[in-house]
């Protein structure tokens, strides 16, 4: 058993889907979670920028004396060196292993649909690890890049007509396609699953990243024996690089039930 919490990062507040997902499946687990709000979306950002920015929330989370870490951010997952993260002092994961195994099991007419930040995308991670555990796939991948600045403002509220038209803008050649699985492959985008599920329509299969991540990481502490034991209690504490002043109004938002903790803000780019 291991009493030291879990550490969970994201270029802004969409990780913390992650982390009440986490709350719910490991509701004795105390978090330290950081949201680059002052630098969010990662998404546009070139691959070494992101990179950088990827060591220093690393680094702060390890000055927490975090157990384990969770990149719950398809930009930094889908970039981040594979063979930098198994160096780390704790384990590592992101969401794109998880999230591909839930879509290729999900999937019936073999036709994946992956919507991303730009960067998630233009990498082509997601689509990598599916092909290898489904060779036969069709694959159709989007860059979303407003997704992101929507639900950091606050535009997911249920029918938003601003958000809907954005939604069909970029979605329509996916729903064309015939694709019977989505991927939301950032984790802001479940704040935006009840329209992007209307707009899709009931036979597709949306894969919450931030859900099926949480569930994989929760099995990984168990079989790596670093759980702490406690069925309920875990605390979360929360740290931010920009203005913490709308955090609560947002976080009940993101969290629900789970909503709560203190919230710091930190100078990120000393780390």
């Amino acid at each position: 058993m291991d009493p030291r919490p879990i550490g969970v990062f994201d270029s802004g507040l969409g990780g913390l889907t992650a982390v009440r997902q986490l709350r719910r499946v490991l509701p004795g687990e105390d978090i330290v979670y950081f949201g680059d709000t002052g630098r969010v979306p990662y998404g546009s950002r070139g691959r070494d920028i992101i990179v950088q920015y990827a060591r220093q929330d690393i680094r702060f989370l390890l000055q927490q004396d975090v157990k384990f870490i969770i990149a719950a951010c398809g930009t930094v997952s889908s970039t981040y060196p594979p063979e930098e993260a198994a160096k780390l002092p704790v384990p590592f994961t992101g969401v794109v292993g998880a999230t591909a195994r839930a879509a290729v099991d999900a999937t019936r007419n073999k036709k994946v649909g992956i919507i991303g930040t730009a960067a998630t995308v233009r990498s082509g991670s997601y689509a990598a690890v599916i092909r290898d555990m489904m060779p036969e796939v069709e694959i159709f991948a989007r860059a979303c890049p407003m997704f992101v600045p929507l639900v950091e403002n606050g535009y997911f509220n249920d029918g938003n007509p601003v958000t809907k038209l954005i939604i069909a803008e970029y979605l329509q050649e996916l729903k064309d396609a015939g694709v019977d699985t989505l991927i939301l492959g950032c984790t802001h985008y479940p704040l935006l699953k009840k329209m992007i599920g209307d707009f899709m329509g009931g036979d597709v299969h949306l894969v919450d990243s931030g859900k099926v991540t949480a569930q994989a990481a929760a099995a990984a502490l168990d079989d790596l024996g670093l759980l702490n034991g406690k069925t309920s209690g875990g605390t979360a504490k929360y740290f931010v690089s920009d203005t913490p002043d709308n955090f609560d109004e947002l976080a009940h938002t993101f969290l629900g039930e789970y909503a709560g903790g203190t919230v710091e803000r930190i100078a990120i780019e000393t780390y």
